[in-house]
């Protein structure tokens, strides 16, 4: 609602404003369908970062109808175009190679970027100009560009505060090196601190169990596992006894093996040895030895009844306390037994020495967890670098120049450098989705980066291009920076980096742009 308020005061016409739109909303469909054709399933997460693209995409729609209400689509096409296509291929490359992460969601969140943004540029270049005619009619933005102009002028004595600025940030971050990135996976959930601290509270109130420890067992056939689920629970009893675990859960506590049950139906005495026997507790007592009768009744009904079986057990609450922990496999069964710490947190070691000897395996699944986690922040690591050198490449090959390639990347690399370094000021520990708001920001500053290098070129820096470029930056800065207001970690992470990120991009290559372009 914000982005639409703002396009409109700037269009001042609803037309333009629904067609500004139509990228945004071409793009997340072709989103949303790419990755649906793709995976079968679109993640919610990955839904909420595409709403945050609008400030992105929205983009294309504000510098073809700011660049070209005075020149028309022809000149637009001709003089603009080229370089919003290698923007747009820089955005392809960076989330091109986030399509080869094991991790779904990391995937997911590539292929949904790079089909909205190609999609929504194309819209613009082929389809909005046949809906807006050859010479679309906004509002004159000169003013605003020559304004800035002079602030760009202004600008230029902060290359040497903002160098000196960046070095001292990449210094911070490599000597924190060590404590930047977050490596526990819960670093993802959508569930705030808080209401994890609550969860853990109530947990430990009532007595549940911390499913971040299992026993797991496995088993040719349902009987064997019951029975190794018996043996082991001996062992784990003395854990108990010794308060070194609090407790633990275990479906032969629900469903015996039919050894046990055959077992303490043969301990049961006869009906004849059994009433010998109360009769001789019975001496000299009030009880009159018939009122037992329906207890001998029991006794006997249960030494011919037959054993409990898990079909028994339908319709009650006790068939899924035993099918969450007794499961089925392909080849076998699996028995989990959750354990519940005590009074201090679980002996890893102890437990494992207390099981050894037997089939059963002691898994720590935070640990488990958060190794697989680093396994994929790592190989999203390589991804991106491998995506950063995509695109320095594509540079290279379309610039054919060192010297406007460094140009390009330096206020990119800046404004990383700049946020990232803040954000570590602020308490924040990176994770995945900082990792793509990095991309994101090269993303949407090389837009700016390549506008300022096309003006260069030409040794002039026109109004338009200049007013085109702050509107579209106050949409992105909204689009994203909007999410920093989340409660959702994980869209937090991707706002509070964008958001400022494109603002610095655009602000560092106002300020590094040469001087012949400026004058």
């Amino acid at each position: 609602m914000a982005i639409i308020a703002v396009l409109l005061f700037v269009y001042r016409s609803f037309k333009l404003l629904t067609l500004g739109m139509l990228p945004v909303v071409s793009g997340a469909l072709a989103g949303v369908v790419a990755v649906s054709l793709a995976y079968g399933t679109v993640f919610g997460i990955t839904v909420g970062f595409g709403s945050a693209l609008i400030g992105e995409a929205v983009d294309y729609s504000i510098y073809y109808f700011v660049q070209s209400g005075r020149s028309g689509v022809e000149v637009w096409r001709e003089r603009f175009w080229p370089t919003i296509r290698l923007g747009v291929m820089t955005s392809v490359f960076g989330f091109g190679a986030l399509l080869f992460s094991g991790f779904p969601g990391l995937s997911q969140l590539g292929l949904y970027a790079l089909s909205g943004v190609l999609t929504a540029a194309l819209v613009t270049r082929f389809i909005l100009p046949r809906l807006s005619g050859t010479a679309p009619k906004m509002r004159d933005l000169t003013p605003l560009g020559r304004a800035l102009e002079k602030t760009i002028h202004a600008l230029h004595g902060l290359r040497w505060p903002v160098a000196a600025l960046a070095l001292a940030a990449a210094a911070l971050l490599f000597a924190q090196r060590d404590g930047l990135w977050n490596p526990e996976l819960s670093a993802l959930s959508p569930v705030s601190k808080a209401d994890q601290a609550i969860d853990m509270a109530l947990r430990a109130d009532i007595g549940a169990p911390d499913s971040r420890y299992l026993v797991v067992i496995n088993a040719a056939d349902q009987e064997a596992a019951l029975l190794a689920a018996e043996k082991v629970g001996q062992q784990l009893d003395r854990l108990v006894a010794s308060n070194q675990i609090g407790g633990y859960d275990s479906p032969a506590r629900f469903l015996p093996s039919t050894s046990s049950q055959n077992a303490r139906r043969a301990s049961l005495p006869a009906v004849d040895e059994l009433r010998q026997r109360l009769d001789a507790a019975l001496l000299d007592s009030p009880l009159a030895a018939n009122k037992l009768t329906p207890f001998l009744n029991e006794i006997a009904n249960a030494r011919q009844a037959p054993n409990l079986l898990r079909e028994n057990l339908n319709g009650t609450s006790l068939a899924l306390a035993v099918d969450s922990l007794l499961l089925p496999q392909a080849k076998g069964w699996s028995v989990l037994l959750p354990l519940r710490p005590g009074a201090k947190d679980i002996d890893a070691a102890a437990v494992r020495s207390a099981l050894a000897g037997s089939d059963a395996l002691f898994i720590d699944m935070k640990l488990e967890f958060n190794k697989l986690y680093n396994d994929y922040l790592h190989e999203a690591m390589l991804l991106s670098l491998a995506g950063l050198l995509a695109i320095v490449g594509l540079l290279a090959v379309t610039l054919r120049s060192p010297r406007r390639l460094a140009a390009v990347l330096l206020p990119l690399v800046l404004a990383v450098l700049i946020v990232i370094a803040g954000l570590h000021l602020l308490g924040e520990r990176l994770h995945l989705l900082h990792l793509v708001g990095m991309l994101l920001i090269v993303a949407v500053g090389s837009n700016y980066a390549l506008f300022f290098d096309r003006a260069e070129g030409q040794h002039q820096l026109d109004p338009e291009t200049l007013a085109s470029m702050l509107v579209a930056n106050l949409t992105t800065a909204i689009g994203f920076g909007t999410l920093a207001l989340s409660n959702v970690p994980v869209l937090h992470a991707v706002g509070v980096t964008v958001g400022p990120g494109a603002i610095l991009a655009l602000l560092f290559s106002a300020i590094f742009v040469s001087r012949e372009t400026r004058s």
